[in-house]
């Protein structure tokens, strides 16, 4: 493990996937990105030190944008520590709480913030989605990049649609339908158009397949 910059003592794991290590640390996560034997070490370097770097920076251009997500503290070659969020994941949470329509219009909201910046979360479902004091919070952007294409946001939105249609289903046109008043911003109607076509370009496969 990198040897963290600000610090001390053993960090807790939380979470171990295919291309990084979530630490807990007192108030602090770190995001370490591993490294991966089959790659060549030269490539394997520059590949986790631009990815990091790319995750660090859309954070705070996120966080400028106006959406809530977790605040950098400080960034090594590998590791990115942030700000923890002690709250529910909306995948768990989401089904159960009384204020649903106003959460769907605040992910609306977080949305329409980053796709007007032309960020591209790149995994946009509610299991990246963190409901704490009153406010939703973002997080997890490993995929995410920059994009003025609309079909790269409405593949975000997509995706969206099918964790709500997979997590949320008993709740997909009341809260499809809040999350919309919430999307609002000037390129909405040409994404939104985009992802009817998306939609049926993948039923149109299920049909065939």
């Amino acid at each position: 493990m990198e040897r963290f910059s600000s610090l001390g003592g053993k960090p807790k794991e939380l979470a171990r996937g295919a291309e990084a290590v979530i630490w807990l640390d007192g108030q602090t996560i770190v995001k370490e990105r591993v490294s991966k034997g089959y790659r060549l070490p030269v490539l394997d370097q520059r590949l986790r030190k631009q990815r990091t770097r790319s995750e660090a920076s859309v954070l705070g251009q996120s966080a400028r944008a106006g959406a809530n997500v977790p605040a950098v503290k400080a960034t090594g070659e590998f590791t990115i520590e942030m700000e923890f969020i002690q709250g529910k994941r909306l995948k768990e949470s989401l089904d159960s709480m009384e204020n649903r329509e106003p959460v769907c219009r605040e992910i609306g909201k977080a949305a329409a913030a980053l796709h007007s910046s032309d960020i591209v979360h790149g995994d946009l479902t509610t299991s990246n989605m963190l409901w704490h004091s009153g406010k939703l919070f973002l997080v997890d952007f490993g995929l995410a990049k920059h994009s003025k294409r609309a079909e790269d946001k409405a593949v975000d939105l997509f995706l969206l649609y099918e964790a709500f249609t997979a997590a949320h289903f008993n709740f997909l046109e009341r809260g499809w339908a809040s999350f919309l008043e919430g999307y609002k911003w000037a390129g909405a109607k040409e994404v939104l158009a985009q992802l009817e076509k998306i939609k049926k370009r993948r039923r149109y496969k299920k049909q065939v397949g």
